[in-house]
């Protein structure tokens, strides 16, 4: 028999997986070309050039031993002060390689960060609509997430709630912008905000208050605008990023965490994380693509294609009578459901061959999620459908 917390976990496993699943059935059926699979933040994009050659000239330059072996659990040190010295020219911040974790993807950053942190009991805020894996993540070490309730008008977060939830148990607040699933970006005022609040209950419980960043789409904005570097507004940030979307790298697992000088404790939490980075299993990040980001962290990947994408997608919907606000970033629309259970409009959906995440997954019921990292052809594809379900549901 398997472990109890398993068996739960189990039972709510990732609706965003199993649509993707769904995906793949009914594309063997239908054709890969009639199913519109909107269902995973999977890049189409490829990743840039210069990756897949930084790749080449590593393994026809170095040694295999050099390449594939062992290193510090933290990673190599003079890819960690590459990823600080950028981070320090383009946010004024000032950063040196030991401030830099590398981890196995922004996932596995929030785990090793988590379980540095988290005694049983201990209380996660979390701001809805937010990625679903944060409460796995968070029971994983025997945490409680406290969600706040989403703010649906502009998805800014909810902080009038959140002052009231935090308690003497609140050990950390995640926040995502950009945002998954809804594509805001929180503004410098609401960050501001959310820093004052985190040092009035500091001083007002007497406990240090843990701000993790959860910034896998940082680069992925659009129209100008600037997502504040959280580092600067409160002493007690820690950063954990991912190359998976920056630079279409999903499955290689390869981002890395910031823990400033300035947080609580910094030594013991530094330490700490190293080691939970080991006893994991992690033990380091992928060697081969540390040394890749190595080579290439200045290098940009063209987000045209998602602009297009969003352009075409949220115009359509807008028109045929659809409610969603325009997102600034990542690559997702979160769309009001015409129907109260949006589990029933999902269900709807896949009569069209349309694969959308019910908001439920992200602690947003009454709402769905479309990943637009997609082919533009995908896009115009699913129009048809999309059209003819704002007909059923007398959208227009």
């Amino acid at each position: 028999m398997i472990a109890d917390k398993m068996v739960g976990l189990v039972k709510g496993s990732s609706a965003i997986r199993a649509m993707f699943e769904e995906g793949k059935r009914l594309a063997s059926i239908y054709g890969a070309e009639n199913v519109y699979d909107f269902s995973l933040g999977n890049p189409n994009v490829p990743a840039p050039a210069e990756v897949n050659q930084a790749a080449i000239e590593i393994l026809s330059e170095e040694k295999t031993i050099a390449v594939h072996g062992y290193m510090s659990n933290s990673g190599y040190e003079e890819v960690r002060a590459k990823i600080a010295n950028s981070l320090n020219k383009r946010f004024d911040t000032n950063f040196t390689e030991q401030n830099i974790i590398m981890t196995v993807g922004a996932a596995g950053g929030l785990n090793v960060i988590l379980k540095t942190l988290l005694n049983p009991g201990d209380e996660v805020i979390a701001f809805a609509p937010y990625f679903g894996e944060y409460n796995s993540y968070v029971s994983n070490f025997d945490g409680k997430i406290v969600a706040i309730s989403p703010n649906t008008e502009n998805f800014q977060p909810n902080l009038t709630e959140f002052e009231e939830k935090i308690s003497a148990r609140t050990k950390a607040v995640i926040v995502n912008s950009p945002n998954n699933p809804t594509g805001v970006v929180y503004s410098e005022d609401t960050i501001k905000k959310m820093a004052d609040i985190l040092n009035k209950k500091q001083e007002e419980f007497s406990i240090d208050i843990y701000l993790i960043s959860d910034e896998p789409y940082r680069e992925l904005v659009y129209d100008g605008v600037e997502v504040p570097y959280l580092t600067k507004y409160y002493a007690n940030t820690i950063v954990g990023y991912s190359y998976s979307k920056s630079l279409s790298l999903p499955g290689e697992r390869i981002g890395y965490l910031v823990i400033p000088d300035e947080v609580a404790d910094f030594s013991m939490v530094l330490g700490a994380a190293n080691v939970a980075n080991r006893i994991l299993g992690y033990v380091n990040a992928p060697s081969l693509f540390q040394k890749v980001i190595g080579k290439c962290i200045d290098v940009e990947m063209d987000i045209t294609p998602y602009n297009r994408n969003r352009e075409l997608l949220y115009n359509s919907l807008v028109e045929y009578g659809f409610t969603c606000i325009k997102p600034e970033g990542a690559f997702y629309l979160f769309v009001k459901s015409p129907v109260a259970d949006e589990k029933e409009f999902c269900e709807e959906a896949k009569k069209h061959n349309i694969l959308v995440v019910p908001g439920s997954s992200f602690a947003c019921p009454g709402y769905v999620r479309i990943a637009y990292c997609v082919a533009y052809e995908t896009i115009e594809g699913a129009l048809r459908g999309f059209k003819a379900l704002a007909v059923k549901y007398q959208l227009s």
